[in-house]
Order: structure tokens, then sequence, then C-alpha cells
């Protein structure tokens, strides 16, 4: 490819002597660190097993762009910060996206274009997605899995959570959803964590309908994962977190029959609010001789006329106070099976409140509310891509955090670990990437590299 000197760009008086700007250095890459993501995904198999879900109704001899290379170049392409199919328009050529597919980096052929991804995304089968969806789920357990061998996992939580995703138009089952205030999917999200650790690993993405009840899809999900959970973690107790719009009799029925604990948010009513009066007259006893936030916890046993037995609910009645407001009254109400006093049992359904923080990550780190296309499975895979993108990312964190002590969200992980200026040298027997001399996180990115197996002088 031919680079033009004479397009440039002149400051004049910038700074004491002139400035030239000129886009004509062959060869380079923006991505150069984005080799990490093909060494964690050849570690984990994720995009291999994705693509073995996928049936290929393509002619064989013509063939350019193999399914895996696709799953690998939208995936791949996410963690980079490139959001969208047409993103390729600007990518294509790029030495080191290519490198990723192990395309020669100079003189292979360019990435899939636009259009081939977008027949791509549209010729999907909802089995197809089915299983894309368990392959994900069963990737991240089995890595967990090696890493907890034996009785050194207690303790097993899944924490799912509803999130809009406005669309963009006329998109099949796009509804609007009154709660959220426009016309959008409802995407379930699951995520599980591990004995005390602080990390919640995504494992399940579903979308759904705009006007879709939360609980919708819940069962179906906890009944594919908890059998998963249960053969990789023998020893480990299953504990399920779950928000209001989750609490339903049938929820409930199979939680106790899988001998799961549960938290689930439920909403006030009448009978509840009687029951947690006294709790509450007691909170604003000692809000008026205290002045600050006053919180008093109890429980009841509770049958609503669709459960078929009574349950126990830990309430908490709370007198909030905020300087400059009037004080507020809130009260809060789960469901349990869990035997702890109410104070603590209310403080372990309070920690699920990180796995919202993850949703905002996937929304503003890899583009979760960009399901735009027309077709309601093309976006569904368009989810488990971003999906299969944040476990990559996650597994970056994770070893990252074990290498530096370090919890940093993906778009610094991009900016750190992905985003370094180079250029990619061919010779007859090796590729050679030189890398930015000054870029700042270079000792982070080069132990990164030693513990997924490279010899870094």
């Amino acid at each position: 490819m031919s680079h033009s000197t004479k397009q440039s760009v002149l400051f004049p008086e910038l700074l004491s002597k002139p400035i030239h700007v000129q886009f004509d250095e062959p060869d380079t890459t923006s991505d150069g660190g984005a080799l990490l993501l093909k060494a964690v995904d050849n570690k984990l198999g994720l995009t291999a097993s994705l693509a073995r879900c996928l049936v290929d109704p393509r002619e064989p001899g013509k063939v350019q762009h193999p399914l895996p290379d696709i799953i690998r170049q939208r995936v791949f392409g996410l963690c980079c910060g490139y959001s969208d199919t047409n993103d390729v328009a600007r990518v294509g050529h790029d030495p080191m996206q290519k490198l990723l597919l192990n395309r020669d980096p100079l003189t292979g052929d360019d990435l899939a274009s636009q259009p081939t991804l977008s027949r791509f995304e549209n010729t999907r089968r909802r089995v197809d997605l089915f299983r894309m969806g368990e392959q994900l789920a069963q990737t991240v357990i089995r890595r967990h899995g090696h890493r907890l061998t034996g009785r050194k996992c207690k303790l097993v939580t899944i924490d799912m959570d509803p999130t809009d995703d406005p669309v963009y138009g006329g998109q099949q089952l796009a509804m609007f959803n009154g709660h959220y205030g426009n016309s959008c999917y409802l995407p379930m999200l699951g995520f599980i964590s591990f004995n005390n650790e602080p990390d919640h690993y995504l494992v399940a993405a579903m979308l759904r309908a705009g006007n879709a009840p939360a609980k919708q899809g819940a069962v179906g999900v906890l009944k594919r994962l908890i059998p998963e959970l249960r053969r990789a973690f023998p020893f480990a107790r299953i504990r399920v977190r779950l928000d209001g719009g989750f609490a339903c009799p049938e929820l409930f029925t199979f939680l106790e029959g899988q001998k799961a604990e549960y938290l689930v948010a439920m909403g006030k009513n009448n009978i509840l609010s009687e029951r947690a009066s006294s709790a509450l007259l007691c909170a604003q006893a000692w809000f008026d001789v205290r002045d600050e936030t006053v919180q008093v916890f109890g429980e009841t046993l509770y049958q609503a006329k669709s459960w078929f037995k009574a349950r126990r609910v830990i309430y908490k009645a709370e007198v909030v106070s905020h300087p400059g407001r009037e004080p507020r009254d809130n009260c809060r109400y789960v469901v349990t099976n869990m035997k702890q006093k109410p104070k603590k049992v209310y403080e372990i359904y309070r920690q699920r409140g990180d796995s919202e923080n993850r949703i905002k990550e996937l929304k503003d780190g890899l583009y979760l509310d960009r399901l735009s296309c027309s077709n309601f499975w093309a976006n569904q895979l368009r989810l488990l891509l971003v999906a299969a993108a944040y476990v990559l990312m996650q597994e970056l964190r994770f070893l990252l955090g074990d290498i530096i002590g370090a919890r940093s969200q993906v778009e610094t992980l991009r900016l750190q670990l992905l985003k370094i200026g180079g250029q990619v040298k061919r010779s007859a027997r090796r590729v050679v990437l030189h890398l930015s001399a000054s870029h700042p996180w270079r000792d982070q990115w080069c132990k990164m590299a030693m513990a997924l197996g490279a010899s870094v002088p």
C-alpha cells in the first residue's frame, strides 16, 4: 500500500518550531497489546467453543472468512473498543487485527466486511444461540472450577439482574417499558461469585422483549446453571440473590427443591407494612433522639395467596436522614430460607448491588446497549458476543490483580494493556512487534504476558 507524504497538518505557532503531522507510517497499529486477548482466548478456549455451536450454511469452497474467524473478529474488536460491524471499514486492514486471526499481518486477507458480518448475525438459528449461551456458562464455570479445586470453594452465589437497552427504531420485540420510560429490550444478565471474593463473573446473558416481566426466564436459567455449578463445586452451598421483580411462588418452590439458599426482595403490601409498623415506630423514636439515619430489623412468617406455604420474610424499617431534606421512612422486605439473624441476612442481600456495577461496566466499556439489529435473534447473538468479550476482559483483570493487586474497569484495562502503538514486521521466520518504548504500563503488560506463558526478556 502506498503512503503519501504530501498530506500533513501544520501547526505553525503551536510550539517554538512548526509542527508537521503526517499519517504515513506503514504497517503500524494502535492495538499492539491486543496479543494478550488471543493468549487469554487460547487459554479459555472460549471463541472456539462458541464457534462449534454454529452451523455454517455456506458452500465450503466459497468461504473466505470461517465462522471462528468472524466470532474472534467481533469479540476481539469489542475488547479493543470497536463497537459495531461497520468499524471494520476503519480497522479491517490493521496488521494486529489480522494477526489475531492467524493471518499474515502484512499480506493476509483483510477482516470480514460489514455486509459479511451482517449476514453472519442475521442467519443464526435459535438453537445455535441457546448452545452458545450454554458454552459461555460452561467455559466460565470450568475456568473457576480449575482454580478452586477440591474443597476450596464453600459458597457459590448467583446474582441475576435485568437492565434496559433502548432501541433504535423498528426492531423485533422492542416494547415500551413504563419503569424505564422508553422503548427498549430488557436483557437479563447472570453473575456468579465464589466464597467472599469481590468479583462477580458474567455467566449468562439472555435477551428479552422490552415489556417482559423481570422474572421471565429466571427459572430456566437457574435450571441450567445450578446443576453445572454442583458438578464443578460439589462441596459448595448454592445461594441465589434477586431483586423484587423476581419474587414469585414458582421461583421459591424451584429453589427449595434444589436445596439452594435464596434471598429475594419483595415489594411492600398492607400486611407486611402492618407487621413492620412497630419496628418503624421504634426507628422513628431513635431518630428523634439521634437525628441520624436509623435502621431496625425484624422478621415475620408471611404467606401470599398464591403461595402454598408460609415463608420467612425479614424486614428493614429505616428512617433516612439527608442534609437539607425532611426525614424519610424506608421499609424493605426480603424473602429468604436462610437462618441467620435479620440484620445479617439483609447485609448479605445488599452485596448483590455489585452486579449492577458490572452491568454499568458492560454498557460503558463493551457497548451492551448497541443491540441495533432489526432481527431479535441477531441482537441475542450480539449480546452473547458482548458477554464473550467481557469474559476475556474479566480474565485479564483477574490475572492483572493476581500480579499487582489491582481491580481495573474495562476501559482502564483497554488503555493499559491493549491500546499500545507499535509497528509490525514480518520476516520469513518470525513476526516482530515493535511496541512503544514509552508505554506507561510496559511492566504490567510484560508481567501479564509471562502469566499467559510468554517468554519476555
